[in-house]
């Protein structure tokens, strides 16, 4: 008799918790509803992203971009690596943040390889949410990538102005 009730007991716990959490969520693999949301252009490059890494910030080469969007938590670290004729021959990423942002730095990484440092400024973001077919809700991630582009840009400027800085400074110091 003591069964009854706990098979009782049990049937409503699963029935409580069907209404409470809903129903099994599907494997990974199965698109969820949000991630069919998103255009296959985005989930291509959010699960399979490009340049995933980081570089020597030290290095003289180097150009490092941190950018933040506090309204929705998104932060993007690019890095681009330029040879002496001006030309990026590499570029890293590493992103905190949604789908969007992930697959706009890792787009916007793609792009910049392979410019000089003049043309990677002509990258706008809305060539990124274009290519993306980034809805407007989405559009600050691609805001991120072109500002983190301009970032390790002019980082890696000051890091080339630097030297001549200090070399003007000793030569006025021996005078």
């Amino acid at each position: 008799m003591a069964a009854a009730p706990q098979a009782g007991v049990a049937g409503l716990r699963r029935a409580a918790s069907m209404m409470c959490l809903g129903p099994r969520r599907p494997p990974l693999r199965e698109l969820s509803a949000p991630a069919r949301l998103y255009h296959k252009k985005v989930v291509d490059h959010y699960e399979n992203p490009r340049n995933v890494g980081s570089l020597d910030k030290k290095s003289k080469n180097v150009g490092t971009g941190l950018v933040g969007a506090p309204a929705c938590g998104d932060v993007m670290k690019l890095q681009i690596q330029v040879d002496e004729k001006g030309k990026i021959v590499d570029a890293r990423f590493k992103t905190f943040g949604c789908g969007s942002a992930i697959a706009s730095s890792s787009l916007a990484t793609e792009w910049v390889k392979g410019k000089t440092v003049e043309e990677a400024l002509t990258i706008k973001n809305t060539d990124i949410a274009k290519e993306l077919c980034l809805p407007p809700v989405k559009l600050h991630c691609s805001m991120l990538a072109e500002d983190a582009i301009k970032a390790a840009l002019a980082d890696y400027k000051l890091k080339q102005s630097t030297p001549e800085k200090e070399e003007a400074k000793e030569e006025e110091e021996k005078k």
